[in-house]
């Protein structure tokens, strides 16, 4: 089922998740309704706050970036109650945007390499040390469940030239191709 996106001004973005507890029939529903409204509207991440949910949880999928990164294994996957245990490499840009801050995209600087574990969709405890593209996607969406956006990564300066663009998202003036929550 495809869930309605939740943009920016909504307070479930700004609270920090908490750790997912459901059974696990339901856990895997929830799961295959991100994945299904993440490729609705043609993201690469979805965070359970993003749909409303303020759980420590969310989807990637790395594949429309294989034409840019062609060296780079794909990656489709789901992390229940994650935890980045260390970010390290040199710092990069990378051009971010967001479905919950549509039609804004920034630079972000974020490091190239992670350590991250997690639960699998199966509650399988996993532990992985992830480089690129799949390690950027992943820090975007944990950011969500810390209760952050990726514009909260940007300069001062930055930040007020998009003002504007944000009230616009918060009051609704913005309209995605997809389906949004109301504020």
């Amino acid at each position: 089922m495809i869930l309605p996106i939740y943009v920016y001004g909504h307070p479930v973005l700004r609270k920090k998740a908490v750790e997912v507890n459901m059974e696990k029939d339901e856990l895997k529903q929830l799961v295959a309704d991100m994945f299904e409204t993440m490729y609705h509207a043609n993201g690469v991440g979805l965070a359970a706050p993003q749909v409303g949910k303020s759980l420590r949880m969310f989807v990637i999928d790395s594949a429309p970036f294989q034409e840019l990164y062609p060296n780079e294994e794909v990656r489709k996957l789901a992390f229940i109650n994650p935890v980045i245990t260390k970010r390290f490499g040199e710092e990069y840009p990378f051009n971010e945007g967001c479905l919950s801050l549509p039609d804004i995209h920034e630079d972000v600087y974020r490091p190239a390499s992670i350590e991250i574990t997690y639960l699998t969709e199966d509650l399988e405890e996993k532990q992985e040390t992830l480089s690129g593209c799949v390690a950027r996607i992943i820090q975007h969406e944990y950011d969500h469940i810390e209760g952050k956006v990726f514009t909260d990564h940007l300069t001062s300066l930055k930040k007020m030239i998009l003002k504007r663009k944000l009230t616009d998202i918060a009051s609704g003036k913005v309209k995605p191709s997809y389906k949004v929550a109301k504020n």
